[in-house]
């Protein structure tokens, strides 16, 4: 690892310092506070030696500033979750609340798929199922689903059947290099992580259960070497719904 210290401290100086007092109530049981009054802030400007001057009750051009500062880094902690005009319209449900992820849906299409050799599936374009989509900036997770049309919180999901998936849907990126970068909108992230998942290498099965209810390996041997259209009969219920994974 590389030390960077030395170049933090030329680029950035300390310029305030907070210290947080919390009101001990265990030592007066004849306070009676509520929780707007259980805390009290106190502000510390920094002087050129780095030393802590003017000890002062936080102010509320301070508190604005504060609050304005780490509403802008929450912004761009999920930028991704901003689209860039009207939503798509394979968009089902968007959550911005702490590490924030988003859940779409892709209908049944051919896709370019990449096998490991020792699999003995061809690589090459196959009909695929449509897809359910839940991803974070971090990590993703896929099922299937019946049919063409928009799914609705009814809608039952199925194991996607695809190797490198767990039983609960999460994916195996392997090397997989993710980089989803501060200024990515919500339609390019939708769009990257599709290219991830169908641009990395299927390898090996995950979990205990069955993904499929014929041969894994039989059904893309199969399915890259014809157009034929993807057997949803195939499909295994994992036993949940849409509406379940909006949680």
């Amino acid at each position: 690892m590389t030390n960077v210290s030395n170049d933090f401290n030329d680029l950035y100086v300390p310029y305030k310092a907070l210290l947080i007092y919390n009101c001990n109530r265990e030592n007066d049981t004849n306070i009676n506070t509520d929780e707007s009054n259980a805390v009290y802030v106190e502000s510390y400007d920094i002087n050129k030696q780095g030393s802590p001057i003017n000890a002062h009750p936080l102010s509320l051009r301070e508190s604005i500033a504060l609050a304005e500062l780490l509403q802008s880094s929450a912004e761009m902690r999920n930028g991704f979750l901003k689209s860039k005009g009207l939503l798509p319209n394979n968009l089902l449900y968007v959550n911005p609340d702490n590490s924030g992820y988003a859940i779409w849906y892709s209908p049944p299409q051919e896709r370019n798929l990449f096998f490991v050799k020792n699999l003995g599936i061809a690589c090459g374009n196959a009909q695929v199922p449509a897809m359910v989509w839940k991803a974070t900036r971090d990590s993703v997770s896929v099922f299937a689903i019946k049919g063409k049309g928009k799914p609705t919180p009814k809608t039952i999901l199925h194991h996607a059947p695809y190797f490198n998936i767990y039983d609960d849907g999460s994916v195996c990126m392997g090397n997989v290099n993710i980089n989803i970068d501060r200024g990515t909108h919500l339609e390019d992230f939708m769009m990257q992580w599709e290219q991830y998942f169908f641009g990395s290498y299927f390898s090996h099965t995950l979990g205990g259960g069955r993904k499929t209810n014929i041969n894994i390996v039989q059904l893309w041997q199969q399915q890259t070497t014809s157009n034929k259209k993807f057997p949803e009969e195939s499909l295994v219920k994992n036993g949940s719904t849409l509406n379940q994974l909006i949680r």
